[in-house]
């Protein structure tokens, strides 16, 4: 990230000065540093603290830095994620981040609250304002990468939007051949729905990978506690 250079030369320190703040290796901050890094959120936490920012702040000095123009409104809180307004109608949306070893504990405070709770963020910029919860995951597992455009790789970050139970229930076609982040009781998976079984009252869940290993399936409604469509995603 372009921040991270400027900061870190505000404050006077050498890449290998950060390094040892954070706890890296100089060629990961030499990486960092470079248009596109693929940060992973503890050590942006880390970066971010270290500053004396918090997660947002340090995306919004990465877009100022990079002389984009932002329109001056207060930050707000909806659903438990934080958006500050940006011009053109835009969102720097920090939703709350399930990762991988988290999912877990996640489904419980789901049950146990009926509203999942996460200690990290993730930071997307949206177009718009969607009524439900806005909800960032970590993806496990190649299932869902064929090496093309809409992949979804292992440890790729999505941003979903929740949708309510109706969604499934009345079986609407729009929802068809999109990915999703299915939480059920028992795990967290991204899949494309391809179709609805009403007999079975259950859902054609599909892998994007054609590999013999990942075996295509339905998945009763049942055993679905919230459903996400994936709408941004962070590689």
């Amino acid at each position: 990230m372009y921040a991270i250079k400027q900061l870190r030369r505000k404050k006077n320190l050498s890449q290998s000065d950060l390094a040892l703040e954070i706890g890296v290796s100089l060629r990961t901050i030499q990486l960092y540093e470079k248009k596109d890094a693929n940060i992973p959120i503890k050590n942006l936490t880390k970066i971010a603290a270290y500053f004396d920012l918090s997660i947002a702040e340090l995306y919004l000095q990465e877009v100022n830095e990079a002389q984009e123009t932002y329109i001056r409104r207060q930050p707000f809180t909806k659903n438990g994620s934080v958006f500050y307004p940006m011009d053109h109608g835009k969102y720097l949306v920090m939703a709350p981040l399930i990762l991988t070893e988290h999912q877990n504990e996640y489904i419980e405070s789901l049950v146990e609250n009926d509203f999942g709770k996460s200690t990290f963020q993730s930071g997307f910029i949206v177009d718009f304002l969607g009524d439900e919860a806005y909800r960032a995951f970590e993806i496990s597992g190649n299932s869902m990468d064929d090496g093309s455009i809409v992949a979804i790789p292992n440890k790729a970050i999505v941003l979903g939007l929740k949708l309510g139970r109706t969604a499934l229930e009345k079986e609407n076609k729009t929802m068809c051949n999109k990915p999703y982040i299915l939480v059920c009781r028992d795990r967290i998976i991204c899949k494309w729905i391809t179709g609805f079984n009403g007999k079975e009252n259950a859902v054609y869940c599909q892998n994007l990978n054609k590999s013999p290993e990942y075996q295509d399936f339905e998945l009763p409604l049942d055993d679905i506690l919230e459903i996400f469509e994936v709408v941004k995603k962070q590689l």
